[in-house]
């Protein structure tokens, strides 16, 4: 590593612009780090940001610092690209640890770059662009600015949106697509959803927002209408009784209370949807169920169990999503009532699924460990059972030309 700590020490200085270490050996450790050089005090520090878990980690170090701990980094690494003012770099550590240096020298001035500690965050909804949804949600003012007292609202809108952003290349922009959004309510989200993948990025979607409050649904109708949104409609209904289309390309469930977001997974995997976002809320099935005499010390304590509980429900529920044959990831998500149940299942269904014993091995065994019976596998397993019923209530019929 000594050709690499020497381009480290070289480069890390006022000329430095970006780096991105990538492709780690361990997947269990650090995935990525981006490094970007900020001023602060008129004093050059690096700002490390790695991840994680699906967890972005910052912190800022001066140039020594920075090379060590990007070093340490590169020991799990197999590739960094830096930019200089001066030259692009890529290193290639191969399997046996033999380091590869290529470079491009620059032609041309040199690069501004923004060193401010702090930068302004760029949405994929701008502040300063009118929406006409966010003005009659009281989200923005008729010039496009933030109402201050909103301003939670639309970064967590923003925050929605990056995670739609994410999954678009697993949506087909080829053919009509439907999406159902489970529990609307006032429906910030489902507008934005809406305007995002229809007004700016030109998808053919049809949109159907389900709550229980009539006065709501009204409401939602009618802006949906004035904003010509033709493939945007709000109806009233419940979850688990919905049967309103036969196929659905993308299901969203935010903040739907209990079991109501294990009935709407369900419907989600029924459907084969491409993609699943859930905001799940309020979760008590667990809670009133989970025994273990190895935890009763920790379960005693109400708070600790409520907690424990939501998290085991939420983990069972993306490892029978990834049974039914989908990659699912637990992300953070800011909760739109600023409550701390402000975790997002995303679900995104496998080109080539294939059928993984040890995953329902592993979850009867937490089950059965933990005493539980979660609703979403009573569902799922029913479902699988009604499908075997129907498969020997119909066989497929014979082909008469091969007798």
């Amino acid at each position: 590593m000594n050709e690499l700590s020497k381009l480290l020490q070289e480069n890390l200085n006022i000329e430095f612009i970006s780096a991105t270490l990538s492709n780690p050996k361990k997947k269990d450790d650090v995935q990525k780090v981006k490094v970007r050089p900020v001023l602060k005090k008129e004093v050059l520090y690096f700002q490390l940001e790695s991840f994680r878990n699906n967890q972005a980690f910052h912190e800022n170090v001066e140039e020594k610092k920075a090379c060590e701990i990007l070093l340490e980094y590169m020991g799990n690494m197999r590739q960094m690209q830096m930019e200089t003012q001066r030259a692009d770099y890529t290193v290639l550590v191969s399997k046996k640890g033999k380091v590869t240096i290529k470079s491009k020298i620059k032609k041309g001035g040199k690069k501004k770059i923004d060193m401010s500690h702090d930068r302004k965050k760029k949405y994929v909804l701008e502040e300063g662009v009118p929406v006409p949804f966010l003005q009659d949600l009281g989200v923005m003012t008729q010039d496009g600015k933030i109402v201050r007292a909103k301003s939670d609202k639309f970064r967590q809108i923003n925050r929605f949106l990056e995670f739609i952003e994410d999954i678009l290349p697993e949506l087909d922009k080829g053919r009509e697509l439907t999406i159902l959004d489970f529990g609307c309510g006032k429906s910030y989200l489902t507008f934005a959803m809406y305007y995002y993948l229809h007004e700016l990025k030109e998808y053919d979607i049809r949109i159907i927002g389900l709550d229980l409050k009539k006065e709501v649904i009204r409401h939602c109708n009618e802006l949906s209408e004035k904003y010509g949104y033709e493939k945007l409609r709000f109806l009233e209904g419940d979850i688990a009784d919905y049967t309103g289309v036969n196929k659905v390309d993308m299901v969203v469930t935010l903040h739907a209370c209990d079991t109501a977001t294990d009935y709407a997974l369900a419907k989600a995997v029924g459907w084969d949807a491409k993609v699943i976002l859930s905001v799940p809320c309020c979760q008590h099935e667990l809670n009133r169920q989970i025994r273990n005499e190895v935890l009763e010390p920790v379960l005693r304590y109400g708070l600790l169990k409520e907690r424990m509980a939501a998290l085991i429900t939420d983990g069972l529920r993306a490892q029978y999503l990834e049974r039914e044959g989908y990659e699912a990831q637990i992300l953070e998500f800011i909760d739109m009532e600023h409550t701390p149940k402000n975790i997002l299942i995303r679900a995104v269904k496998k080109r080539h699924a294939k059928e993984d014993n040890n995953i329902e091995a592993s979850i009867k065994r937490c089950e059965a460990a933990l005493r539980v019976s979660p609703t979403l596998g009573r569902l799922l397993d029913g479902f699988a059972t009604e499908s075997a019923n129907s498969e020997k209530d119909h066989p497929e019929k014979e082909d008469k030309e091969g007798i």
